[in-house]
């Protein structure tokens, strides 16, 4: 049983009179462990599949299994609740809160939640350390710089030790040497066993991972598997 599978996923936004297709006929898998890239240009409806994936959205037209369920037929409360448990995402603009510490943002996921005090601080505490971010962890989010706020965010989407992590074009708003520090963390998770879908429009980043479904207009047209993957390691590029 695929992690993901999905059969001619369809989105098309709606405005008065007017219909956009923003998805059409999508249609593959993604096996627990994949590192996969999903990339493409501004406006070819990567975003749009990784919300629907990510179970922020939802389709207008195909089916979509997760873990063998088919969460199309899922309620919005369902959805909330699936996507609490097995779902981390990372974003461009990290979304943290400013005037508040980097413990008390990736604790955030778990405000909700119904364990001990206890078993929290310890989620906390493994997350921002898988991060390297330990030292920085009584420090306001404001005081951060780029790199260090997407480990951040990266700590709080890993906090509930999710199945997959969505991450939108995490290394957008960061030099390049805090990308690749980035990127490392990602492929290092990957190695640990976290399903990672990255979303691009860049080459050079698509190619840290190990299959890449590239899009246009809507449309899925191609699906292949990296030859010459590059491994990023402390500041430093390798091709695998």
């Amino acid at each position: 049983m695929s992690l993901i599978a999905v059969s001619n996923l369809e989105k098309t936004y709606k405005n008065e009179d007017v219909e956009t297709k923003a998805l059409s006929s999508a249609t593959f898998r993604i096996e627990k462990g994949e590192f996969i890239s999903i990339m493409g240009p501004s406006g070819s409806g990567k975003s749009t599949l990784m919300q629907i994936l990510g179970l922020l959205d939802r389709a207008t037209g195909g089916t979509y299994f997760l873990e063998g369920k088919d969460v199309t037929k899922f309620t919005d409360d369902e959805l909330a609740r699936l996507r609490n448990k097995t779902i981390g995402f990372v974003f461009q603009a990290f979304n943290l809160l400013p005037k508040t510490s980097v413990y008390e943002n990736v604790e955030l996921p778990l405000l909700y939640d119904d364990q001990s005090i206890e078993k929290n601080e310890k989620k906390v505490l493994e997350a921002i350390t898988a991060v390297d971010m330990v030292h920085r962890k009584d420090y306001l989010s404001s005081q951060l710089s780029g790199g260090e706020k997407q480990r951040v965010a990266i700590a709080r989407a890993l906090v509930n030790n999710p199945e997959i992590i969505f991450a939108d074009e995490p290394t957008g708003n960061l030099d390049s040497k805090a990308g690749l520090q980035v990127m490392a963390i990602l492929q290092k998770l990957n190695d640990a066993g976290h399903t990672i879908v990255l979303v691009t429009h860049e080459t050079y980043t698509a190619e840290h991972a190990k299959r890449i479904l590239s899009m246009k207009d809507g449309q899925i047209i191609g699906d292949t598997l990296v030859t010459n993957r590059r491994i990023a390691k402390e500041g430093e590029i390798f091709l695998k």
